[in-house]
């Protein structure tokens, strides 16, 4: 992480300014110190309206099935693995960042493709062998 911002890839940088954050306490065991300390940290990244993101890689983004992006396009995690509010956050940060990643990779198109006429010839053999033994298991009636 940088100063200016988050550093997805060689070309993509979001600045801080986009990302909220929020203090919030952690769950489950931790004795007296989890209930008096905000050690966890909630990110919150509005994808939908970010200025950084191109149009391709939003969609993208937005398109991935994934329980931290909501319906009106923004990405929330939670970090809470770590006792320190920083530590958590610099969790947050690359949680985000592997998100982005994800959808920086454009998909490799699929090309139809037909089956050549040894495959297909091969097959038919298979297919023809095999009625001839299923024929050869029939009882014949007189």
């Amino acid at each position: 992480m940088i100063d200016e911002g988050l550093r997805v890839s060689a070309n993509v940088t979001i600045p801080l300014a986009e990302i909220e954050f929020t203090a919030i306490r952690s769950q489950g065991a931790g004795g007296q110190n989890v209930n008096k300390v905000a050690s966890a940290v909630q990110l919150r990244f509005d994808a939908a309206s970010s200025g950084v993101l191109t149009g391709a890689v939003r969609q993208r983004l937005l398109a991935l099935r994934d329980h931290r992006i909501s319906g009106d396009g923004v990405v929330v995690i939670k970090a809470q693995q770590f006792r320190s509010q920083e530590q958590n956050k610099d969790a947050a940060l690359e949680r985000l960042a592997e998100l982005v990643r994800r959808a920086l990779v454009v998909p490799k198109v699929r090309r139809k493709t037909k089956p050549t006429r040894s495959s297909q010839a091969r097959r038919l053999d298979s297919k023809a062998k095999h009625s001839r033994l299923k024929q050869g298991r029939r009882t014949l009636d007189d």
